[in-house]
């Protein structure tokens, strides 16, 4: 059994967002399917990701992001903001 290396609880959510990249470019859609006080795991159906993005919940609540580790279109990112 794989050992739980998270720093805090996660909670399970399904929640649109958007990720941005900068740097001119448009926001994409996500799902984050769970979230807790460190980072997020993502839905994303689109390929690239970049190594750090900003996460956008709602127009007042943004996170910058690392991305951690990622399978198929489900990503983990740990915030570094």
């Amino acid at each position: 059994m794989l050992a739980n290396r998270r720093k805090s609880e996660r909670r399970l959510c399904k929640r649109i967002a958007k990720i941005h990249y900068g740097n001119g470019s448009l926001p994409r859609d996500c799902t984050v399917t769970d979230i807790s006080a460190g980072g997020v795991k993502v839905i994303a159906e689109f390929v690239e990701i970049p190594p750090q993005f900003t996460i956008v919940f709602a127009p007042d609540h943004q996170r910058k992001c690392r991305l951690a580790w990622r399978i198929g279109c489900e990503f983990g990112a740990e915030f570094i903001d």
